[in-house]
Order: structure tokens, then sequence, then C-alpha cells
């Protein structure tokens, strides 16, 4: 079970991650966590930074330094992140490390209804699909031998999880077609009559009220 926090949208681990670096106004916060690829680690929406930054403040997490003005600019406020910010940063660092929480890809949401398409049209789109992350997995793994010639391993592990998922799917996949394709998927004759027929057949629809009745 998470640990319910002060602020929980995970842009506010990333402000907090970035004002553990060194004191920022909102910009430079925005400006670096892109540079370093945040909103490629967790869902991010910029749209938020400024409320994430206020709550942030509000609960003492990170408070404000100074105000600057550069130029015709506004006038920013710089922050720092306070003692309780970084205890926060490390527990929930901790947390997300430790704990694992079921989440929930497009993929698996597809899989869940495998069954409304045809075994021969399901089998074709998982081709199409082990084909783009076959061409994703190559460059992703030129991107990261390139990067770690001059990036230390630490700020790489999350690409080499990343690559290691998407190896991880297509070797799954890679097993599904396997099967399809040789005929020694269980059901497949019984997958195949559905879609011939229109009609479930007795003990899938036996199964499907029975799981109906259970809820």
């Amino acid at each position: 079970m998470p640990k319910r926090r002060k602020v929980a949208n995970l842009l506010a681990l990333a402000v907090l991650s970035a004002l553990a670096q060194r004191p920022m106004h909102p910009y430079e916060i925005a400006t670096a966590l892109r540079a370093w690829g945040k909103d490629q680690d967790m869902e991010i929406k910029w749209g938020s930074l400024y409320t994430v930054v206020r709550n942030l403040d509000k609960h003492e997490l990170i408070a404000a330094v100074e105000s600057v003005r550069e130029g015709r600019r506004p006038e920013r406020t710089v922050y720092r992140i306070t003692d309780a910010g970084r205890a926060e940063l490390i527990d929930w660092a901790r947390e997300l490390v430790s704990t694992p929480m079921p989440e929930q890809p497009r993929f698996r949401a597809g899989l869940s209804v495998l069954g409304a398409l045809r075994p021969d049209e399901a089998a074709d789109l998982l081709r199409r699909r082990l084909e783009l992350l076959e061409k994703g997995i190559e460059e992703a793994r030129g991107t990261l031998a390139g990067h770690a010639r001059t990036v230390p391993r630490l700020f790489l592990i999350e690409s080499e999880y990343d690559l290691a998922v998407r190896e991880a799917e297509a070797s799954w996949i890679r097993g599904l077609l396997a099967e399809l394709t040789s005929g020694a998927f269980p059901g497949l004759e019984t997958w195949r009559v559905y879609h011939e027929t229109g009609e479930l057949p007795a003990d899938l629809a036996g199964l499907a009220e029975r799981a109906g009745q259970a809820d």
C-alpha cells in the first residue's frame, strides 16, 4: 500500500529531485527536468508545475529563497529544498524502488480483449508489434551504448530497465506467436469456431456466466 503523501503528484517528486541539486525558480526547474528526460521516466503534466510548486511550498517541503528579475521578464521566485523535502524525496524513492505496485499498460488492456479478434488477425498484429519493438530495441541499445561512454551508469539505470522490459515483452510475444502459428495454443480451434459461427461455445459460455455470478 503506497503511503499517503502531502503532495502525491509524481511531478512533485521530480521537482524535489531537481531542487536537491540546487535552488531554482520554476522555469529553471522545468528546463532542467526536460533536459534530464524526466518526462520519459514519469507522467508529467507541465501545466501543473506551478500548482505543484505552490503545494510543496505550502507543506514546507520547499521554501522560497529570493525573488529575481532578469531584464524585462517577470519577477521569479527561487526555491530550495527543505530538510523535510529531502526526507520526503528519500522516503518516496525508497517506496518506489522497493514496493511493486500493479500497473495497467495499454498492451495489457488489448490482450484482455484479444478474443474479439480472429486468431490470424491477432497473430498478424502481434507480428507488427514485434517488428516495431525489435526496431526500438536496436535503437535503444545503440543510444544506451553511446551514452555509456560519457554518462555514469547511475544516470542510465532507468534506460537499462526500459530496455530490459522491452526485451522481455518481445521474447514473450515470440513465444505466443510460435504457439498461434504451430496450433499449440490451448483452445485455438474453439477461438476460430467462435468467429466462424458467432456463438460462444457452451463451455466458455458457462465459464463466463459463472464469472458474472461470482461478481
